[in-house]
């Protein structure tokens, strides 16, 4: 791509809007705990002492918006802590100019390593400091900048109160992304119906599992229905494939498929049902077709062999998420009896459930999170690592603003930095696109507010009602495009300092500017010193060519050594395959909007053998639906192919990153030997069969933009 078209398409994406549903009530709180820090703060310590209490509360507000499974006040509480130490250090060294810098740079350089422990805690470092750039302007004495500081720390406060005090669906972030694991598997049980292989994205799946792990201090409130539903969910999936696959299943036409047909469509309304008493916290709504239809006794004459068992497990595991789907009532325990007897015709049901079931997942606490973030910060000081890319990239970048906006005749010059900081991340995609929709955002909403504050000279009160009023605007149209968060983010600025009566000297055109300049500082260090992800897409690939290989190497050898379908190693391969092909999407997307050459992998290969990958992974899925039970006979010869599955994947592996045609000849050997004197199973045969086929597609796809040596 071009840097013209890389341009365009990023200014594009930053100043899209998308239709997201809108939660006036979480933004109606959020302004209410700015109102008050700013009225209680107007009335007791003046316009000083509010501007400071009003960022300290805005901050922590927006840390409740942010896309994590911690408990809001905890977020509101860190981020009200952490900035409230930023400013205290930049009260401390405003007034040493050199001093203030050598801060400057070494915390930027530490938000910048922050993303190392994910984009809330990246977010959150970059906005304190933005916002100590701003609060280090307002005129006070170090002995009362710890009031400052402490006031900081109370607007936190009030909004993790309010959280508590004040609840908006508790628990529906978690509630959310279990629903839509469910649905996603309703999905995918309707698309079964036509087309018997079709794809799925394990990204809803993996979402429920970060959402399933939980503080000690949550574990003790979590609803009952959001625990145990998700891993049930797993166990579906690979049932799902196996009863449509016509390979392992039943013809593709004919009686057999038709009430194949009519088992996925009721798994998919059955699921649909789960997901929408889960979301909503309702009793679940049963569609009798569906229940009809897995009640039936028709499956056992109609269906035999593999498809009856597939058939018979996926209707206990309906029933089983049916009633942990359950808001734990009277009624709701009568429909679970109901539930759990449908299953009982398979041998399974929620007791049996509950014992395969792994336990809980557990998340630690900000105090024992500290020592992890710190060793992922340090794993990232690296030439090699985007992270530390990044974080040499702002703290220049930020640095460099900050002196130029103290140079040019403006005044005020933090809006550079500011700028700067806010919209520069660790890859090209979301810096471009950020830089766009912040400067579009922040000439829409100086513009308006700087007009209104010349034109109308509103008092400190009804300037503080105008921020909280912008806040509430930022607050609800958080998620829907930076660009019109940004609208109001700089109007409540602007309203802000008029308070105290910071901002007045400024004009539209001076702010402006220096947003302008901050934004293009973040472009250009980008350009200067990137961190593309075009050169690392053949690594990326490579760690799924390993993972996906492992995976199915786990669950062959349980042909051979028969650990039941719960083994651990099958599950932990599965997890790192998933971790695996999630990276390389997000690799992939990011590299797409790049202005750099592919580099030996075109978009039509990557997009070929990711579509080969995913079939391999597929048809390891298939083998892990079929695994048998502890105690059953062993298949000696499954030995044999997890093996050479190792091997090959293995060392197929290192060619990709290598850039060779990536051979498989162990699997292959395997698969010939096989021809004369197959193993004594249904599956492991064809299995082998069809995992050479996906591995030869990958081979193939690479031909084309690989040289051989």
């Amino acid at each position: 791509m071009s840097w013209l078209r890389a341009l365009k398409e990023t200014s594009r994406s930053g100043l899209s809007m998308e239709r997201r549903r809108l939660e006036p009530a979480v933004a109606a709180r959020g302004a209410l705990g700015l109102a008050l820090v700013i009225g209680v703060s107007l009335a007791l310590f003046g316009p000083a002492v509010a501007v400071s209490s009003a960022f300290g509360a805005f901050q922590a507000a927006i840390a409740t918006f942010q896309r994590s499974w911690r408990p809001r006040p905890t977020l509101a509480l860190a981020s009200g802590a952490s900035l409230a130490v930023s400013t205290f250090l930049g009260y401390l060294t405003g007034t040493h100019e050199a001093l203030f810098l050598a801060l400057l740079l070494c915390w930027t350089f530490l938000a910048g390593l922050a993303w190392a422990a994910g984009p809330t805690a990246g977010i959150i470092a970059s906005s304190n400091v933005a916002i100590m750039l701003v609060t280090v302007t307002l005129p006070t004495s170090v002995a009362e900048a710890a009031g400052h500081a402490a006031m900081i720390f109370v607007g936190g406060v009030v909004q993790a109160a309010l959280v508590v005090l004040l609840p908006v669906r508790r628990w529906g972030a978690q509630r959310d992304a279990l629903a839509d694991a469910l649905a996603a598997e309703a999905d995918y049980a309707r698309r079964l119906r036509h087309d018997p292989v079709a794809p799925f994205d394990p990204v809803p799946l993996m979402t429920a599992r970060s959402a399933a792990a939980v503080t000690p201090r949550q574990a003790r409130r979590r609803p009952a229905e959001l625990h145990g539903a998700r891993g049930i969910a797993e166990r579906i999936r690979p049932v799902l494939a196996s009863l449509a696959d016509p390979a392992v299943g039943v013809p593709k036409e004919g009686p057999e498929r038709d009430r194949v047909r009519e088992l996925l469509a009721a798994a998919g309304a059955l699921l649909d049902a789960a997901a929408h008493a889960i979301r909503h916290g309702e009793p679940v709504t049963l569609p009798p077709p569906a229940v009809a239809a897995l009640r039936t006794p028709d499956t056992g004459s109609i269906l035999s062999g593999p498809s009856r068992r597939a058939a018979l497990r996926l209707a206990a595991l309906l029933g089983d998420v049916v009633e942990t789907a359950e808001p734990r009532t009277e009624t709701s325990a009568r429909r679970s009896a109901e539930a759990s007897s449908r299953g009982a015709a398979a041998g399974a049901g929620p007791a049996a459930a509950a014992r395969r079931a792994p336990a809980g997942r557990t998340r630690p606490s900000l105090v024992r999170l500290a020592p992890i973030v710190a060793a992922s910060m340090r794993a990232e000081l690296r030439p090699d690592s985007p992270v530390l890319r990044h974080a040499v990239r702002v703290s220049a970048v930020t640095a460099t603003g900050y002196l130029l906006g103290a140079v040019l005749p403006f005044g005020h010059g933090y809006w550079a930095p500011m700028a700067s900081v806010m919209v520069m991340r660790p890859d090209f995609s979301q810096t471009y696109a950020r830089s766009v929709a912040r400067f579009g955002g922040t000439l829409v909403g100086v513009a308006l507010a700087t007009a209104v504050v010349q034109s109308a000279h509103p008092g400190v009160y009804l300037s503080a009602g105008l921020a909280v009023l912008c806040a509430f605007g930022m607050f609800l149209l958080v998620r829907t495009g930076y660009a019109a968060g940004q609208v109001f983010v700089s109007a409540y600025v602007v309203f802000l300092l008029d308070m105290e009566g910071a901002g007045l000297t400024q004009t539209v055109r001076d702010r402006v500017l220096l947003t302008l300049l901050g934004g293009l500082l973040a472009m250009l260090a980008y350009a200067v010193y990137p961190a593309w992800e075009t050169p690392r897409l053949r690594g990326r690939l490579a760690d799924w060519v390993a993972a996906v290989g492992r995976y199915a190497a786990a669950v062959t050898a349980r042909y051979a050594d028969p650990a039941g379908p719960a083994s651990p190693d099958v599950r932990e391969a599965l997890l790192n395959t998933r971790a695996a092909r999630v990276a390389w999407q997000e690799a992939l997307a990011r590299a797409t909007h790049e202005p750099v050459r592919h580099r030996g992998l075109s978009h039509a290969a990557a997009e070929q053998a990711e579509h080969a990958l995913a079939e391999f992974g597929r048809v390891a899925m298939l083998l892990e639906a079929h695994l048998p039970e502890r105690g059953a006979p062993a298949v000696p010869a499954a030995a044999t192919l997890a093996e050479s599955l190792h091997r090959a994947t293995e060392r197929g592996a290192k060619e990709v990153r290598e850039r060779r045609v990536p051979e498989w000849d162990d699997l292959r050997d395997t698969a010939a030997a096989w021809s004369a004197d197959p193993p004594d199973h249904f599956l492991l045969h064809k299995g082998a069969d069809l995992l050479l086929e996906a591995l030869d597609e990958v081979t193939v796809a690479l031909t084309g933009s690989t040289r051989v040596r």
